[in-house]
């Protein structure tokens, strides 16, 4: 397939079907299923661990009276708070790469299903 092919499928708006294309619910389905189970068991645990150690250092905060230990309370809550954060992100990354490569492959196969119609046509 050369480069006129792939300009001529693209322009050609009345060929194209929205109806293949996936939504954010399958997406998050997709998320929760097949192999990933145990990464997203574990992501979810770690993170739940760390927002508990952030919960607790925010209600140590509260509670303590010297301003030395206010003070490593309030950064260990912060400190916690982020570590919870780039687990989820890291949890969002891992899910959303098996998403990109299934998404290169779908368009490879629309790219050929479109150019098969378009030579079809008279």
């Amino acid at each position: 397939m050369n480069d006129e092919q792939i300009k001529k499928i693209i322009d050609s708006p009345e060929e194209y079907n929205d109806t293949k294309e996936e939504s954010y619910i399958s997406y998050a389905r997709d998320f929760f299923k097949h192999s990933q189970r145990w990464a997203i068991f574990l992501v979810f645990a770690h993170f739940f661990f760390f927002l508990g150690l952030a919960i607790i250092c925010g209600i140590l905060f509260m509670v303590s009276q010297t301003t030395k230990y206010q003070i490593m309370y309030a950064a260990l809550f912060v400190v916690f708070m982020l570590i919870g954060y780039l687990i989820k992100i890291f949890g969002w990354v891992w899910g959303s790469r098996n998403i990109i490569s299934r998404e290169i492959k779908r368009l490879e196969l629309r790219i050929v299903e479109l150019a098969d119609s378009i030579e079809q046509k008279p």
